[in-house]
């Protein structure tokens, strides 16, 4: 019999039979790991099985490999408190669609698990979460190991004045090199620089948008084309919805 416990968010719940659920959780020593939830799909249980939620867990099966059984109780409730703002619940609901589709079961990504936390812990103001959520993306880009490169130009070596990105290296492109290339370039937001160039910079919503195409690109080119998907459709709702609150 193998089992352990832990704490993680819920990332997605399916119904099995007439009773149960199938949950999947992300932790942070076990990665993305599913299992079954007896009496899952039951009133007691329902509040508690939504995306987002931290719950406590542990996992029980006969041979590692198995979907196994989890036992589940409260944490911190989050999919409840954004039910009014219809913006940030998508934001909930993509960033546990993409950490489903784009994590590999059953490998740990602590880094990603805690940078999570932090996002989905913000989720309540508007102020802030967009911007959690495109470095989060970004952060994800690189524990899948195409981490874009936004120190210096590729063309110049400049580290002043970085402008865009290149479609093709994923590398940072200065306003002087980009210049005759614009229109293939990538725009990359003042928040997303490296060091504290950005930090202290008011974050305007079309940065926002720019940094959603930018790591949106490199996510559904270099990390999903290799799967054969694209990126989860309760992104592109997010992406619409911000858009429209925008205009």
């Amino acid at each position: 019999m193998m089992n352990w416990s832990g704490e993680g968010h819920i990332l997605s719940v399916k119904k099995h039979g007439e009773t149960s659920a199938i949950i999947d959780v992300f932790t942070r020593d076990q990665g993305r790991h599913a299992g079954l939830v007896r009496g899952g799909a039951g009133r007691k249980m329902r509040p508690v099985l939504q995306p987002g939620n931290l719950v406590g867990v542990e996992w029980r099966g006969r041979l590692s490999e198995h979907l196994g059984y989890y036992v589940v109780e409260p944490v911190q409730t989050l999919a409840s408190g954004l039910m009014e703002d219809q913006l940030s619940l998508a934001g909930l609901n993509a960033a546990c669609a993409m950490a489903r589709e784009t994590l590999p079961e059953r490998e740990a990504y602590p880094r990603v698990f805690e940078a999570f936390g932090v996002l989905l812990a913000n989720m309540h103001d508007r102020n802030i979460w967009p911007a959690l959520y495109v470095r989060w993306e970004a952060g994800l880009l690189s524990a899948m190991g195409y981490g874009l490169d936004l120190a210096t130009c590729v063309a110049t070596g400049d580290t002043h004045n970085l402008t865009h990105v290149s479609p093709r290296s994923g590398r940072a492109v200065s306003a002087r090199a980009a210049a005759p290339y614009v229109d293939k370039l990538l725009k990359l937001p003042n928040f997303m620089y490296p060091d504290s160039r950005g930090n202290d910079l008011e974050i305007s919503q079309e940065d926002v948008l720019n940094g959603l195409r930018l790591t949106g690109y490199f996510l559904e080119t270099r990390v999903q084309w290799g799967t054969n998907r694209t990126l989860p459709e309760a992104r592109a709702r997010m992406v619409e919805k911000f858009t429209a609150s925008v205009r």
